[in-house]
This record gives C-alpha cells, sequence and structure tokens, in this order.
C-alpha cells in the first residue's frame, strides 16, 4: 500500500511486477527496455512477439522470466514535444492502466521506472510530478506496494522553484549540531560572558520550540494519554476513518493495526509525523503528538524542518513531501 522511492536497478527489484518503459514495437531497445529485456533473457521477447506491440499510454503484461520478477508490465511512454501534443495525459494514462493491470492480476507490489524521463525527453521533474500524482491517487482507494525506481540523483529532480524554496528555507533554520554543542559548552564552562550566553540559551530553547510555545497547563491535562489513545482520539474528532487515516500517512494497514491494538505502541519519529500530516494537524498539534511518543523538533533536523516547511504552507500531500525528503537525502514518511 505505502509509495517508496528507491534507488535500484528495476531489473534486480523483489516486487510482483516491473514496468517496463517500452517501446510500442514491445521488442526491446535501449534503456530500462534494453536492461530487463537482457535481464528476463529470450523467453520475454519471444512472448512479446505475441502481443502485436503497445499504443502509447497503453500498458500489456508478460511473464517476467529471469527476472526476480514474477511479471512484466509493458507500457508505452509518450515522447517529449514540447508539452502540446497531450503528453501529460498520455504519461498519465502509462501510469494507470499499468496500475489497473496490476490490481486485475491481483498483484501485491509493482515497481517503476520515471517513464519517457530518458530517451523520450520528457522534463524529469514534470515527469515525476505526474507519476507521483497518479500513484498518489491510486493508493488513497487502493491497497498495493508501489516502487518508484530511481537509478541514480541525476534521474529524479524537483522543480528548480520548489527545490529552492525548499533550500532557503533549510538555509535560514538549519543549526548544525556541532555549533548546538559548542553553545551547550559555553553556557557551562564561559560564565564570563553572561550577556552572550543568555541570548544563545534563549536562542537554542527556541530551536526546540519552533518559534511556538506550548503552556504547562496544556502539556500537564494530556500526560495521561498514550500516543496511540491520541491518535485514536485524533481521528475520531476529525470524522475519518482508519483506512483514510493509514492510506493518507502511506502507512501499511498490518502496521496500523498494531498500533491501534497496542495502547503502549511505541512508533518511529517518522511514522508519528507521517500520521500528523494524515490528519492535517498544524505545527503546535504535530508537536504534541511527537511528545506523546517521546519525539521533539529540532532545527539541527533537515528532516524536521522540511516537514515544517510543509506544515506551514498547507501542503499535507505525503507524497508530495516525501519527493523533497529523497531529494534532500531524509528518510520518508510513512513506508
Amino acid at each position: 500500500m505505502p509509495l517508496e522511492i528507491i534507488r535500484n536497478d528495476i531489473t534486480k527489484v523483489n516486487a510482483d511486477a516491473i514496468v517496463n518503459a517500452a517501446n510500442p514495437t514491445l521488442l526491446g531497445g535501449g534503456g530500462v527496455d534494453g536492461a530487463i529485456h537482457k535481464a528476463a533473457g529470450p523467453e520475454l521477447l519471444k512472448e512479446c512477439r505475441t502481443l502485436g506491440g503497445c499504443n502509447t499510454g497503453q500498458a500489456k503484461i508478460t511473464k517476467g522470466y529471469k527476472l526476480p520478477a514474477k511479471y512484466v508490465i509493458h507500457t508505452v511512454g509518450p515522447v517529449w514535444q514540447g508539452g502540446g501534443y497531450n503528453e501529460e495525459k498520455l504519461l498519465a494514462d502509462c501510469y494507470r492502466n499499468s496500475l489497473a493491470l496490476a490490481k486485475e492480476y491481483g498483484l501485491e507490489s509493482i515497481a517503476f521506472p520515471l517513464i519517457s524521463s530518458g530517451a523520450y525527453g520528457y522534463p524529469k521533474d514534470q515527469a515525476l510530478k505526474v507519476a507521483i500524482s497518479v500513484i498518489g491517487d491510486f493508493l488513497l482507494k487502493n491497497e498495493m506496494t508501489v516502487y518508484l525506481v530511481v537509478y541514480d540523483k541525476s534521474s529524479f529532480r524537483l522543480s528548480e522553484k520548489l527545490y529552492s524554496s525548499i533550500k532557503q528555507y533549510i538555509d535560514d533554520r538549519y543549526v548544525d549540531e556541532h555549533h548546538v554543542k559548542r553553545i551547550s559548552r559555553h553556557i557551562a564552562y564561559n560564565a564570563a560572558e553572561d550577556r552572550k550566553i543568555a541570548e544563545d540559551n534563549i536562542q537554542l530553547e527556541s530551536f526546540t520550540l519552533f518559534e511556538s510555545a506550548r503552556t504547562l497547563e496544556e502539556l500537564v491535562n494530556q500526560t495521561d494519554e498514550t500516543f496511540s489513545q491520541m491518535l485514536l482520539r485524533l481521528i475520531d474528532e476529525k470524522g475519518l476513518t482508519d483506512a483514510q487515516v493509514y492510506n493518507r500517512a502511506n502507512i501499511d494497514r498490518r502496521l496500523f493495526s498494531k498500533i491501534r491494538n497496542n495502547i503502549d505502541y511505541k512508533p518511529s519519529k517518522q511514522t508519528v509525523i507521517a500520521f500528523a500530516i494524515a490528519l492535517e494537524l498544524n505545527l503546535d498539534q504535530t508537536k504534541d503528538l511527537l511528545l506523546k511518543a517521546g519525539y521533539a523538533l529540532s532545527r539541527s533536523s533537515k528532516f524536521d524542518i522540511i516537514v515544517e516547511y510543509f506544515i506551514k504552507n498547507g501542503n499535507y500531500n505525503i507524497f508530495e513531501i516525501n519527493e523533497a525528503l529523497f531529494a534532500f537525502d531524509q528518510k520518508l514518511l510513512g513506508a
């Protein structure tokens, strides 16, 4: 059910099916297409000869032969011609039809390359946006593990505007943890600089508080509630179903079941934030939920600052947040 962005060779991914960015003949070619045919062996080409080719945006399925995957789903992406020739719809159809075929065959996992972003010239940032949008919509209503496989960093690109905006936000707020330690040593050992120490101490405290104070009364009133209890209460208060929440959080249903059935469940920090995003909590509410699991936000964590960026901008699309986290080499939410 979750979407995972991974760096790997798609021919080595252990999924029920991998997707081949094929040409219309389905008879092999260069790039991902050629690599898949080579890894699968000549039996794949023999079966493809029986399929009669494939139209742009459509998908057909074969066995995986020597590949780790049981099946190969072949889809033909559009050639980029400037964006005025229905390229976006055709590319979206590649993902939709491939996912529909995987669902028809009862598959539990599928791995995609970034279709059309190689020799077909589709701009990588726009190709990524289409992939995330279609896969994300599918996963909100269906349970399947979907991998978006990136061979190297050059194959994955956020829009320049979004990347620059997030980078600037990080640069304005990020404090290296070594600097924080130096401030702590000054506070402990350099009493001669009282005024400077006091200012640094206030600044250090603000790193954790993220510019928003919580009253002691508010915190004390919730001390008898565990993370699991608080999460379930928030779900009820938001009027959401369990499925809506774990799908929006990019969380596997089995993991959610463990949390629901164990009042003292200890989640990872990424899982807590994934639920905060799914519930569309504001920054204070997110910090409260983190506190229940024993975590806090920090200005010495780029992961935390990126999450803050999206919450403050009111963007709670977990798949888009994971795009940004991946681009900045951070752990992903949920999956």
